[in-house]
C-alpha cells in the first residue's frame, strides 16, 4: 500500500511540506509541481493529483510538495524563483530515499510549468509534461526539448491556447489540445491521466 501521508523536510525558506509516495522498487521519479500560489494553488490540486496518479499507475516514485508559504510550507511567495529551490529540495529528497540512478520525469501543471523550466536545466528530466503551461506577460518559457509533452485546453480561459500556440510554433513543439476543455480540465481528468500514461509509459521501461 502506498502511504499517503504529508510530511514536512527541511527546505530552503524553512519546512516544506511534501508528499512522497513509491512502490518497492520504482521505474522512475516524477516530480510533480502544483499551479499559482496566490490563486489557490496546491499539491491537492486535482489535476496535479492526476498527473501524480498517472505516475503512480506506471510504478514512479512521486515527490509532490507545496511551494514556500502554502498550507504548512514555511516562507513566502518568491515569484518562481524561491519556488524552484523548493523544487529542487523536494527532488533531493525524493532522489535520497530511491537513488539518483532513476530516470526523472519532471511534471508541472499551471504555474509549474514555469517552475520546471526554471530547473530543468539543473534536473536534466528525461521527460517534461507541462499541463496549461504558464505563457503569459508574467510568465515566459524557454525553449523546451523536442520530446517535451505539451497539453492544453482548447478553451482555456487563463492561458489563451493561441500563447501556447505562438510559443510552440516556433518550435516545431507538439501540442496535444483538449477539445472543449478549460484551463482545469472539468470533466476529463480521466483522459488527462491516460494521454499522460501514453506519453510517458516508455520511461524507466527497461530499468
Amino acid at each position: 500500500m502506498l502511504n499517503v501521508a504529508t510530511e514536512t523536510i527541511a527546505g530552503p525558506a524553512g519546512q516544506l511540506e511534501i508528499l512522497f509516495t513509491s512502490p518497492e522498487t520504482p521505474r522512475a521519479i516524477a516530480l510533480v509541481c502544483h499551479p499559482h500560489p496566490q490563486q489557490g494553488g496546491t499539491m491537492h490540486n486535482k489535476v496535479v493529483q492526476t498527473l501524480a496518479k498517472a505516475f503512480q499507475e506506471l510504478d514512479f516514485a512521486v515527490m509532490r510538495f507545496n511551494y514556500r508559504g502554502v498550507e504548512k510550507s514555511e516562507g513566502e511567495f518568491d515569484h518562481g524563483i524561491g519556488e524552484t529551490e523548493d523544487a529542487a529540495a523536494a527532488l533531493a529528497e525524493a532522489e535520497r530515499r530511491v537513488g539518483k540512478t532513476l530516470p526523472l520525469v519532471a511534471g508541472g501543471f499551471s504555474f509549474g510549468t514555469f517552475v520546471q523550466a526554471r530547473l530543468m536545466t539543473r534536473s536534466n528530466p528525461e521527460q517534461l509534461v507541462l499541463v496549461g503551461p504558464a505563457i503569459n506577460h508574467r510568465f515566459q518559457l524557454p525553449e523546451m526539448p523536442k520530446h517535451t509533452i505539451v497539453i492544453h485546453g482548447e478553451e482555456d480561459d487563463v492561458v489563451p491556447l493561441e500563447n501556447v500556440m505562438n510559443w510552440a510554433r516556433p518550435q516545431a513543439l507538439p501540442v496535444t489540445v483538449f477539445p472543449g476543455a478549460g484551463h482545469f480540465f472539468h470533466g476529463r481528468l480521466g483522459e488527462l491521466k491516460h494521454c499522460v500514461k501514453r506519453g510517458v509509459a516508455h520511461v524507466g521501461a527497461h530499468a
